[in-house]
This record gives C-alpha cells, sequence and structure tokens, in this order.
C-alpha cells in the first residue's frame, strides 16, 4: 500500500496523576527524520519516542510535539540554587575588591541573575513508570499518522494508475506513428531530388535506398519504446508493493523521461513530436505526485 509522507495524528494519554498529549505531524524528506519536543523534566523518554517513530515510519521529517499536565493542579515549586548564588557572591566581591567598586550585590540583582531561581516540578512516585504511558500514548498518535498517510496514499495511488494509462495510450498511438517516419521522409526525399534534377537526368533509386535505409536506422525508436513498455509494466507491479516505493518510483520517472526526451530528438514527424511533448508534461505531473510518496 503507498503511503503519503504528510499527514497528521494526535492523542491523549491519562495516567499516574499526568495527562499527556502527542501531535505528530510528517511532511516531506528525502530520509527519515524525527524532531522530539519533550518537556525539559520528561526528556529521558525521547530516545524511545524516537525508536518508536522510526519503526512507523520510513520516510518523512516526522514532528512530535508532547505536553504534560498534572490531574492535581500545578504541582511546580520554586527554589534557590544556592551554590549559584555563592558563585555570584564571590565574584562580585572579588570584583569590588579589585577595582574599590562601592556597590556590591543587592537582593534585586541576585533575583535577576540568569539560573538562581529555578522551577521545580514535584513528581509523584508513580512517574517511574510514566516511560510506558508516553510510549502508548504516542503508538496511538502514530497510528492516527499511517491512516492519514494511507488514506493519502489511496488518492495517489489512483492518481498515478490513471497517468499511467494515458502514457500507454500516447505510447500506443506514439508507436503507429513511428513506421511512417521513414516513409514519409522517402516521399519527400524522392519529390526533392526530383525537384532538383528535374528533366536533366535520372535519380539514382539504388542511392536514394542507402539514404533512406541510414535515415531509417537513425530515426527508428523501436528501442525506446520498448524500454518504455518495460518500465511502464515496472511502474504499474510498484503501485501494488506493500513496501516503501517513493525512491524507486522517482527513478523510474527519471528512466521514462530519459526515453522520450530520445524519442523526441529523433522524431521528424509532427504529430509524433505532439505526442513526445504531451507525454513529458504527464511525466513532470507525475515525478510532482511522486516527491509525496514514502
Amino acid at each position: 500500500m503507498i503511503r503519503s509522507m504528510t499527514g497528521f495524528g494526535q492523542a491523549k494519554l491519562s495516567a499516574g496523576g499526568y495527562t499527556v498529549f502527542i501531535d505528530a505531524k510528517s511532511v516531506n524528506h528525502r530520509y527519515c527524520e524525527v524532531s522530539v519536543r519533550l518537556p525539559k523534566d520528561w526528556a529521558m523518554f525521547e530516545d524511545a519516542m524516537r525508536k518508536l517513530t522510526m519503526s512507523f515510519v520510513k520516510r518523512g521529517r516526522i514532528d512530535l510535539f508532547v505536553s504534560v499536565e498534572h490531574e492535581g493542579g500545578s504541582t511546580k515549586s520554586v527554589a534557590v540554587n544556592w551554590e549559584l548564588v555563592e558563585g555570584f557572591v564571590q565574584a562580585s566581591e572579588q570584583l569590588r575588591e579589585r577595582y574599590d567598586f562601592s556597590e556590591g550585590l543587592s537582593l534585586t540583582d541576585v533575583l535577576t541573575l540568569p539560573g538562581v531561581i529555578e522551577m521545580k516540578e514535584e513528581r509523584s512516585e508513580q512517574t517511574t513508570d510514566m516511560e510506558e504511558v508516553f510510549v502508548a500514548c504516542l503508538r496511538e498518535a502514530l497510528e492516527s499518522l499511517l491512516t492519514m498517510r494511507e488514506r493519502e496514499g489511496e488518492f495517489l495511488t489512483r492518481d498515478l494508475d490513471e497517468r499511467l494509462s494515458r502514457l500507454e495510450h500516447m505510447h500506443s498511438e506514439g508507436s503507429s506513428f513511428a513506421p511512417q517516419v521513414a516513409t514519409e521522409y522517402a516521399v519527400k526525399l524522392r519529390q526533392r531530388v526530383q525537384d532538383l534534377v528535374g528533366d536533366a537526368g535520372l535519380i539514382d533509386e539504388s542511392r536514394l535506398a542507402t539514404e533512406i535505409a541510414l535515415f531509417a536506422d537513425r530515426c527508428s525508436i523501436e528501442e525506446e519504446l520498448t524500454r518504455l513498455s518495460c518500465h511502464f509494466e515496472h511502474f504499474r507491479s510498484l503501485l501494488q508493493s506493500e513496501d516503501p516505493i517513493g525512491r524507486k518510483l522517482d527513478f523510474l520517472i527519471q528512466e521514462m523521461n530519459r526515453e522520450v526526451n530520445t524519442i523526441g530528438s529523433k522524431a521528424n514527424h509532427a504529430e509524433l513530436a505532439e505526442k513526445v511533448i504531451n507525454m513529458k508534461a504527464e511525466l513532470e505531473k507525475m515525478r510532482e505526485q511522486i516527491q509525496n510518496i514514502e
């Protein structure tokens, strides 16, 4: 099943006197990149959450936003970092003695110093088991995220399948024009030669046949058409795959585009050239869609 790389999921879980909220958002990315934004007091669970996320998602950038609330209201308390205060006071005294400053640190000065006053959260004894709560909540959020990615993937699959069918139709029409290229060239070449020689002489049929054969060989697109057919078949089979296929599809689109460009450089036929332009436009639309596939 194809999955999009964009999606959103969220979950909430209460346990141990706390309620955990998790939002999971994913966007396009070449590789799998996970960013976890946790409250500082719960940062010890980041590694477990990152590993779980990477087991769910193979490609894309995933941002996890985590918040925690205590069910009994605020449990934060104010504490003084006495060791830090002592360090600031000693430094202040040394500066006053060395440079003969008249003033020392006041209470207001101390309160504005960074890190002197700390906000600490008083945890209950049950917080030792909170990792399981975080992981369970994240699993629910990731399942919601994957559901959205799969729903978007279904739309992408239908769109790509329809565009591939249009490419196959244009390929079939282009194949029918291919034999006409040499035939029409032979008619035009004969007419040009006839116009040049007029009644002055006869046309060298063997030389004319050689020129036509050389042109037909240079302008043959049979190999390109055959390879395109193989690419179409491979592309359609990948659409049914259960594995991440975004990179493979991107590579196939590049190969298809290369074959179509070669056909365009060889084409000496107005209708065939028009088909080439339409195929390139369709391939570009497919390439844009594929950028969003896991």
